[in-house]
């Protein structure tokens, strides 16, 4: 990359990408950089880094509703939440330090842009149905809005949804309105100790069709819970299965006692409090167990839950590889050693037959370069993703080849 433009303004946005389009000179698209490192390598002699458009435009606490530039950090927009008792509930992850950066270092921007999710997901949805409405620039250099302050103000087609996910590859987003929530006032988390993978699953299974509202369902085995800086899960001397009730103290008691009692015949049960709650379920939504492992690939591996312990002891055979799940087992992430391929021809067979899907989130760039990052594509779908992108993008100026090579 030769340069990097920094715009301060919408407009300059605009004049940046039409000058791209105009002379087909391709640009990598920023926000703040923290996520340089997720997807494939983009190939790019100049740079687009929206970090100039930041700061909260508007946030109105008692209509739920924030609107925000895309640059603005997500620390920022969190502590603004935190002084009204309000969140993000889709409950958006920081991989910087997973990715070899800083904590805190992400933009709203960036996570919409990424689509993530942390452990809520499960009850609250994905970061694209917390995402009300967009301002950004076309590949074409042409500026464009969609969506509102509420949902019932999207009319025709909703570029929202579009907008996440697409990792910059559509359009440079410069203005962005989101969906707010007040915060729990209480948080448990009951721990079933000692569990292997498959009665952990169904564990939780219980649990997420249980009366009880679970926000959070993870497990991790005995290796990933020994590392954790939560006292009680690091001297569990086990494996940890954790469910997380979430609201007011005398309904989260009530649910978590409750919760405890209908799965005694699990075993051995603990409880976390709030601050231990916080603690433990950001370990989880960070990835915190495989910061600690530079040396890993790390994918991120959505799958049927009752499919993930033969997907995890598929790969682990051979190598070390390393597992937990989230999302009530619906999310597996997977640790494996460095290898030619990354595990990836492996992990899609494994794949094959229960219809999951997998995506390389940390890896080195000749090898994110080498292998699909994202899940191949069927013939049908990746035709409907190039007429998208020849839609957004005909020249090919913004972050080409970042999810699909060539595109």
């Amino acid at each position: 990359m030769t340069g990097i433009f920094r715009p301060e303004s919408a407009r300059q946005v605009a004049d940046a990408v039409a000058w791209a389009a105009a002379e087909e000179e391709p640009l990598e698209v920023l926000g703040r950089a923290s996520k340089r490192a997720f997807g494939r390598p983009v190939q790019a002699g100049q740079g687009l880094e929206l970090s100039g458009l930041a700061g909260i435009t508007l946030y109105e606490a008692e209509e739920l509703v924030l609107s925000a530039r895309a640059g603005t950090p997500i620390a920022e927009i969190e502590a603004a939440l935190a002084e009204k008792n309000q969140e993000l509930a889709f409950e958006p992850p920081d991989l910087g330090p997973l990715l070899g950066g800083e904590a805190g270092a992400g933009s709203i921007g960036g996570v919409l842009a990424c689509n993530l999710a942390g452990p809520r997901r499960i009850k609250a949805g994905a970061a694209r149905d917390h995402f009300l409405g967009v301002s950004a620039v076309s590949g074409r250099g042409e500026a464009f809005k969609s969506g509102g302050r509420v949902v019932k103000n999207v009319t025709g087609y909703d570029l929202c949804k579009l907008m996440a996910g697409s990792h910059g590859t559509l359009a440079a987003m410069t203005d962005v309105t989101v969906k707010v929530l007040p915060a729990a006032e209480k948080t448990r988390t009951v721990l079933l100790l000692g569990l292997d993978d498959d009665k952990a699953l169904a564990a939780m299974t219980r649990a997420l069709g249980s009366a009880h509202e679970v926000s959070g369902a993870a497990h991790l085995p005995a290796v990933l819970a020994a590392d954790s800086e939560v006292s009680y899960v690091r001297e569990a001397g086990g494996a940890v299965t954790a469910l997380r009730v979430e609201g007011t103290g005398p309904s989260v008691e009530y649910r978590s006692a409750a919760l405890r009692r209908e799965l005694a015949d699990l075993g051995e049960s603990e409880e976390l409090h709030d601050r231990n709650s916080a603690g433990f379920w950001q370990e989880v939504r960070d990835v915190q167990p495989f910061v600690a492992r530079p040396e890993c690939l790390v994918w991120r591996v959505s799958v049927p839950p009752q499919a993930g312990p033969a997907v995890a002891g598929a790969l682990a055979q051979g190598q070390d590889a390393l597992a937990y799940y989230d999302w009530g087992g619906g999310l597996l992430w997977l640790a494996l050693p460095p290898s030619k391929d990354g595990g990836h021809a492996a992990l899609r067979a494994a794949l094959s037959g229960c219809g999951g899907h997998a995506t390389l989130i940390r890896g080195p760039e000749t090898l994110r370069a080498a292998i699909p990052v994202f899940q191949p594509q069927d013939p049908a779908m990746a035709a409907l993703t190039a007429r998208v992108k020849d839609g957004f993008d005909p020249r090919r100026v913004l972050n080409p080849g970042r999810m699909v090579a060539g595109l």
